[in-house]
């Protein structure tokens, strides 16, 4: 059963989504402002966070970025601000998608579900199946999605994950920007390739020694990204 926390200090609404979401066999746990909200997520652990972005005690986007440092999970906004910038800033923040209010209730269903396969890792049912995958001094959790280098933890937003998961699991492929927007950003992303770089450049910063000279994700020059460093 999928976990879900909703964040939104409109009681209605906020009552109105759990009702949703429970009929559709999700868990769910709600918060009523930021601060819970974050609270909630060290101790639900949830698959996924719907975000209002109009919070009583803090704004949706600090919050956004505090979830996303925290762990890769991703998070849906909900605004009545319709603007595009907006939209481009909660996404480039680490949100997964953005709503506008008000919205049909099956069309944040069915958002919510596109989201949740995009970030299913789980695997078929094995007592020895290995959900791991290592490569050089990483290690990463397809199952607990947690990475570690060295055997310390990194902390890694959900793109940031699934920009590392797919180059892990593809090593020998070359990416374009293009591609990699598609696969972790979704086909109507409205933002451009330079979300890639920028996400990018942050995945180095914490994975390689020398940002400068990267070791794990090689820039190949004219065509896009790979996995660097020695096989697996």
């Amino acid at each position: 059963m999928k976990k879900i926390l909703v964040i939104d200090d409109e009681a209605a609404l906020r009552d109105l989504i759990e009702l949703v979401l429970r009929r559709e066999n999700y868990q769910v746990q709600t918060a009523e402002n930021g601060r819970s909200g974050l609270r909630a997520l060290d101790s639900f652990q949830p698959d996924l966070v719907v975000l209002d972005l109009m919070l009583p005690d803090c704004s949706g986007y600090d919050v956004c970025k505090e979830i996303t440092k925290k762990q890769a999970v991703p998070v849906i906004m909900l605004s009545a601000k319709n603007e595009i910038i907006d939209k481009v800033l909660g996404l480039e923040l680490g949100a997964e998608d953005y709503m506008t209010k008000p919205f049909d209730n099956r069309e944040l269903l069915a958002r919510i579900k596109v989201v949740l396969r995009r970030f299913d890792h789980s695997e078929p049912e094995s007592g020895d199946e290995d959900t791991r995958i290592i490569h050089e001094e990483l290690e990463f959790d397809l199952e607990t999605r947690v990475v570690r280098k060295n055997g310390a933890q990194v902390s890694l937003t959900a793109k940031e994950f699934r920009i590392l998961e797919t180059l892990l699991k593809r090593p020998e492929k070359i990416y374009t920007r293009d591609e990699l927007l598609e696969l972790v950003w979704g086909y109507d992303f409205l933002g451009d390739s330079r979300s890639v770089d920028m996400t990018i450049m942050r995945l180095r910063k914490k994975l390689e020694d020398d940002a400068e000279h990267p070791k794990y994700i090689r820039t190949i020059y004219g065509f896009g990204y790979q996995l660097g460093g020695g096989s697996a």
